[in-house]
């Protein structure tokens, strides 16, 4: 292979001609393994993505007891179905599954990286594709959430923040310790709600995040929030926004927050918004168990969770009268139309209202004289 223009994760860079192998399946297995993942980070994937994907792969591979250059779409189709009747997994975990076995083996395929020459030259077979049309879920609608996925009511978000704001003054009051994080946490919640946050866009908020707005001179310091960890596409960094305050009681929470509590935690520094006891950023661990503990103690819906506030702040503006372009490009950043109308859940008052007006105002065109005539 020396001398050769090999691309990344290609065969020639992970086994030496000529050298006998002393586990030959496993090493060339995890040899692939490796290129794979060379040739992810090639196209700028997520670490993430490609510790995921790799598990993934190695999942299968101990289910079918055998090696890519031995798998079959039968082996595929049994994983898929243990998966789906044992585990119950969702539709859309199945189909990432799918594509990840797919994307593996166009990979150990492609001639490109000479793995097929390499496993015919030691094992005497070569990988196929395993994933296929037929043996795969297709993907035809645009918001395959759960059902019971939906907005907070706003009885419900009054209901929440009255809880957590509660648990503070309990804790507080039995003059315990543990008042601080459950003040965070209220904190947090609602924050995440007044600018419609994903949980990784709250989570990594830092101090300096928030700016004027000269157009909202009402809310201070804290007009403008520049959401620096958006949802990325794949291969791109984070997606920026900036979202503007809208609710009159942002201003004086945030400045409660920053001004009075935070500076009271230890690890509290110049970055991290939502510090936590032991670190300078809350975890994600923390911030679920909160929401659920929060969420069952009252009794609400198993299905809400985190993303709940987001659906909840789209439909409330939306209910409010505001714009739906201003809401979908200025306020929660995305770029088509109908993918903010899935967060969309008006409730039927809202929709009762909407029909009354567009009623009267039938009726009131059809009376006019001049219309007639």
């Amino acid at each position: 292979m020396v001398g050769k223009s090999l691309a990344a994760g290609a065969a020639g860079l992970h086994l030496i001609d000529g050298l006998p192998l002393l586990r030959p399946d496993e090493q060339v297995f995890t040899a692939m393994l490796d290129g794979w993942r060379n040739q992810q980070l090639a196209r700028n994937l997520a670490f993430s993505t490609i510790e995921s994907r790799e598990k993934a792969v190695r999942a299968f591979t101990r289910h079918a007891d055998a090696f890519p250059w031995a798998w079959s779409p039968q082996m595929v189709d049994e994983w898929l179905g243990d998966l789906r009747s044992v585990r119950d997994l969702r539709r859309s975990t199945l189909r990432n599954y799918q594509g990840t076995i797919r994307s593996f083996c166009a990979f150990i395929t492609d001639a490109a990286y000479g793995w097929a020459d390499t496993c015919q030259e030691r094992f005497g077979t070569h990988p196929v594709q395993v994933v296929h049309e037929w043996n795969t879920a297709v993907h035809v609608e645009e918001a395959e959430a759960d059902p019971s996925k939906r907005a907070v009511t706003r009885g419900e978000l009054r209901a929440f923040f009255d809880h957590a704001d509660a648990q503070v003054d309990r804790v507080r009051g039995r003059g315990r310790k543990g008042w601080l994080p459950a003040f965070r946490d209220a904190m947090l919640f609602k924050t995440a709600y007044a600018f419609g946050l994903r949980r990784n866009e709250t989570r990594m908020l830092d101090v300096a995040d928030f700016g004027r707005n000269p157009r909202g001179a009402e809310f201070g310091d804290y007009g403008v929030l520049y959401v620096r960890h958006g949802k990325a596409k794949k291969g791109s960094p984070p997606k920026r926004r900036s979202v503007l305050a809208v609710f009159d009681w942002t201003a004086e929470l945030l400045e409660q927050w920053t001004e009075e509590v935070r500076p009271l935690f230890s690890t509290a520094g110049p970055g991290a918004l939502w510090p936590s006891e032991r670190s300078a950023r809350v975890g994600f661990s923390q911030m679920n168990t909160r929401f659920g503990a929060y969420r069952d103690a009252l009794g609400l819906d198993a299905g809400l969770d985190f993303h709940s506030f987001r659906r909840s702040y789209v439909t409330h503006l939306i209910e409010d009268g505001l714009d739906a372009r201003f809401v979908q490009q200025q306020q929660v950043g995305h770029e088509h139309a109908s993918t903010t109308s899935i967060y969309t859940c008006v409730s039927s008052d809202f929709r009762t209202r909407t029909l009354r007006r567009t009623l009267d105002a039938t009726m009131d065109a059809a009376l006019r004289p001049e219309r007639n005539t």
